[in-house]
Order: C-alpha cells, then structure tokens, then sequence
C-alpha cells in the first residue's frame, strides 16, 4: 500500500477493510506496507479490499 505514513493511516485502512462482510480479522503492518484478512466465511475478493483501501485514501501497490 502506498501513501500511508502513520498509526492514524492503519486505523483508517483497518477500519474501511472491516466493513467488508465476512472479514474477521484485519492487520496492517505499517513499516512493510501490508494488510492481511482473515474471513470467517471464505475469501474475501481482493476487488473488495482494493475498493476499501481507496476508499480510505490510499492506495495498493
């Protein structure tokens, strides 16, 4: 992910991931520029996170 720079910027992009229906788990490593998901109901669409990411102003890649 790019764009981030702080804690405020994991707590937006955990936030807006978490929305996504059947996410259960979401942590985002800051310093690697990670996020992973854990679904209690099967994948979850990457689309879906890409969307959410962007929505909270930053973007994957």
């Amino acid at each position: 992910m790019t764009g981030m720079t702080c804690g405020h910027c994991v707590t937006s992009v955990t936030g807006a991931i978490q929305q996504i229906e059947g996410v259960s788990d979401v942590t985002v490593d800051l310093a690697n520029r990670r996020v992973t998901v854990i679904s209690s109901s099967g994948p979850v669409s990457g689309d879906a996170v890409t969307a959410a990411v962007r929505e909270a102003g930053y973007q994957m890649g």
